[in-house]
């Protein structure tokens, strides 16, 4: 018999926890997260979003044993800034079930209906600033700080009601087609007449100086991307989650800042796909993160096991679109990536509607990965 309820005791919230290492247990392109990583994302009390969200987890047991969880929230500083009236669900995992997939959606989605919202999308854990989208082709490794999941979730949630809302993809370069492609050669021709007419100028991220230098960063990101779908501003509390998240990854000579007449006006935010060296350490339950952060500097610093880089964050401020600064930046990391021992880039996540993926294509990229997000209308 299968019991869906919310997750209540610390016994229940061990399980919720720790259900990913579970499920995904057999699955070696899945790469862990740090315990206190997934800490910080559960705990309501810490996790910034939290300070603008309603929610509860629920979790699916049957036989005594979990075998699906969801998250459903109301994030009130979303429906504020689009105007609208939408409740959202995450940290979906679920074994290939539908009984168990639909109940918990079901759970989720009355939960939500209660408070009065009109439709249910996802998934998100917790805003587009992160892990959002569910996994819809190529189903091999993922990069740092995107989603993975089963192939089967989209039939569960097809099956459920769900639908399309909207697609993001990854675009993937390597060193071998940008270099036989004469893809910097032909970037440096156009971003030095987008320079003659614009004078645009590109700098690496001061090291000496990363606070201040995020601090610009969340100021150009907010304006760049006010428009787009899904999106919310990032707040102070949200900007420091970032900095603490990221702060170890950032690399400054592959961070870069646009200007034009001195103003910071684009970001282009590059970091070392760290995923290859947590699959390899794996951090799990059980053992001492100090023990894991030796692995993986081992991994990352000795063995060099990282390959690629994922350029998670790329903005350029309205008033200043049109003039060649994303071509301006993309020149720089292309040629930050050549020399250095890396050996591919992933560029994502992109709205398919946005301009930059075309963009990217002529310049010898690929679409490669596909994340969806679904809606269901809840009637009242």
């Amino acid at each position: 018999m299968l019991e869906i309820r919310p997750i209540a005791t610390k016994e229940d919230f061990a399980e919720f926890f720790q259900f990913p290492w579970q499920h995904y247990k057999h699955d070696p392109n899945w790469a862990p997260p740090l315990l206190s990583m997934r800490r910080q994302l559960l705990d309501k009390r810490k996790h910034p979003a939290w300070q603008h969200m309603d929610g509860e987890y629920f979790g699916a047991w049957r036989a005594g044993r979990l075998i699906g969880t969801v998250a459903a929230f109301v994030n009130h500083a979303h429906n504020r800034y689009h105007d609208d009236n939408i409740g959202f669900f995450g940290l979906f995992e679920a074994e290939d079930d539908q009984e168990c997939a639909s109940s918990l959606l079901d759970a989720a989605a009355n939960w939500l209906r209660e408070r009065g919202v009109s439709a249910m999308r996802g998934p998100a854990n917790y805003t587009t600033n992160e892990e959002c989208g569910l996994l819809v082709d190529n189903f091999a490794a993922p990069v740092i700080m995107m989603p993975y999941n089963p192939p089967y979730y989209a039939a569960l949630l097809e099956h459920a009601g769900f639908e399309k809302v909207m697609d993001v993809v990854c675009i993937y370069q390597d060193r071998a087609t940008i270099e036989a492609g004469g893809t910097l050669a032909r970037l440096e021709r156009l971003v030095a007449r987008a320079a003659e007419r614009s004078g645009i100028v590109v700098r690496r991220m001061d090291a000496r100086d990363k606070s201040a230098e995020f601090a610009r960063f969340r100021e150009i990101y907010n304006a760049a991307w006010e428009k787009n779908w899904g999106f919310i501003p990032m707040s102070d509390l949200e900007l420091k989650a970032l900095i603490d998240d990221l702060g170890m990854l950032v690399e400054p000579d592959l961070a870069f800042f646009a200007e034009i007449a001195g103003e910071p006006v684009g970001f282009a935010l590059t970091i070392p796909n760290f995923n290859e060296a947590l699959s390899r350490a794996y951090p799990r339950p059980g053992v001492p993160e100090a023990l894991t952060m030796l692995q993986l500097l081992w991994y990352w610093k000795v063995r060099r096991a990282i390959k690629g880089l994922r350029m998670p964050l790329m903005g350029v401020k309205q008033a200043h679109r049109n003039k060649g600064v994303e071509l301006a930046m993309l020149l720089e990391i292309t040629k930050a990536l050549l020399p250095s021992r890396y050996e591919y880039l992933d560029s994502g996540w992109i709205l398919e509607s946005n301009p930059l993926v075309k963009i990217s294509k002529s310049l010898g990229g690929r679409v490669y990965k596909t994340h969806r997000f679904y809606q269901k209308a809840l009637p009242s």
